[in-house]
């Protein structure tokens, strides 16, 4: 039998007494032998019962190392300090918070081999809920939370598309940015090496970075979706809004650093493709134009034409108001339609509430930095 390689697992954490136990759990039951890896587990600052519960582990299991990051300022940050001391020729990344299945390794390696020129293998992401009552789980479970293939049009196994020569901003931080998050992927060490590949410090985005920073070099992506994770997810309204917010403020920084020029897309969402058209303007970014944004708009619209109509006291007024109130219903309507077939069924406004809410806080995020980056961004409808 060949000598299998030697690989590392990458997992940075702060606070994560909560799920730490059972990603570990999970990741003992992976089908590899326990002499060729190691865990290197980045602390960014834990104080809760995590750094106590990681050295009860080390007791057991000597592959298990720990490396202190304090005042660590974000993941990346926590990541790049871990690569300065990984052994792995293939540098497999996951969090705290993720169950590896466990054909995991064996599944990314499987593909590397296949192809020198890729640079990383992604698999698919999953949720294994901690409490079965709590309806923030629920709701991420039922949106695919962080799952790939949804994400590009439920595309199956296989390499992603070429990096463009010349990207627009929704191939950075729109529906075309073919990126792997860092809850599961792995990275040929190789490839980061020739290229001087590191994360960014910022506080999100640093995964999407990554990806471009290969993908613009010309090295390959292959996704692998039976190379999956089960993610822990948020357990609160408040952090699951707030991971939302990050994710729309990463793009800002993204677009300024891959989109040379000043381009502004009007993506719609609405049509079969959603296509885009280019506008002059004076800032790069995109503007998305999907059942969230023309409800927000008609509801406003509604307002305004009621006001108005009342003053007016036509009947004309009144009708052209109606028109707007029925479009306002329609496009609230097809924004929460497949909240319908969530079950349980009892808890339909609570469904609505929550992908109205976390849609909001996407948009938030991403006109959060406008001031700062001078890049104007209206994030997807969900």
């Amino acid at each position: 039998m060949s000598k299998v390689p030697f690989v590392s697992i990458i997992i940075p954490i702060k606070n994560f007494e909560r799920t730490i136990e059972t990603s570990f759990d999970y990741l003992l039951k992976v089908d590899y032998p326990h002499d060729s890896w190691e865990w290197i587990i980045a602390d960014g600052g834990s104080t809760d019962k995590t750094i106590p519960i990681i050295k009860d582990w080390q007791k057991k299991y000597p592959f298990i190392k720990l490396v202190n990051v304090p005042n660590c300022p974000s993941p990346g940050f926590a990541r790049n300090k871990a690569l300065e001391v990984v052994k792995g020729e293939f540098l497999f990344f996951t969090d705290g918070d993720c169950a590896p299945d466990k054909n995991w390794i064996n599944e990314m390696l499987k593909h590397f081999s296949r192809d020198p020129k890729i640079a990383a293998v992604g698999g698919e992401v999953y949720t294994l809920k901690v409490d079965p009552k709590n309806m923030v789980e629920a709701w991420c479970q039922h949106f695919r939370f962080n799952m790939v293939a949804p994400r590009y049009g439920f595309i199956k196994e296989g390499y992603y598309p070429d990096f463009p020569r010349d990207p627009l901003p929704c191939d950075i931080g729109g529906h075309k940015a073919y990126f792997f998050g860092t809850c599961n992927v792995a990275y040929r060490r190789s490839a980061m090496k020739e290229i001087g590949a590191r994360f960014w410090d910022r506080p999100t985005g640093e995964d999407m970075d990554l990806s471009y920073q290969h993908r613009g070099k010309g090295w390959k992506f292959y996704f692998a979706p039976l190379a999956k994770v089960d993610h822990m997810h948020r357990a609160d309204l408040k952090a699951l809004r707030k991971v939302w917010v990050t994710y729309g403020q990463a793009h800002l920084p993204l677009i300024e650093k891959y989109v040379k020029k000043n381009t502004m897309q009007i993506l719609f969402q609405n049509l079969p493709g959603c296509p885009s058209v280019k506008i002059p303007f004076p800032y790069k970014g995109f503007i998305y134009i999907g059942n969230l944004h023309l409800m927000l708009f008609f509801a406003a619209v509604t307002l305004i034409s009621a006001v108005v109509s009342f003053f007016v006291r036509s009947l004309d007024a009144w009708t052209l108001t109606a028109l707007f109130f029925v479009l306002t219903f329609k496009f609230a309507y097809q924004f929460v339609r497949w909240n319908f077939d969530m079950e349980p069924k009892s808890e339909f406004w609570t469904w609505a509430k929550l992908k109205y809410l976390t849609n909001m806080s996407f948009i938030e995020g991403g006109l959060k930095d406008f001031k700062k980056y001078k890049i104007f961004c209206i994030e997807p409808s969900f």
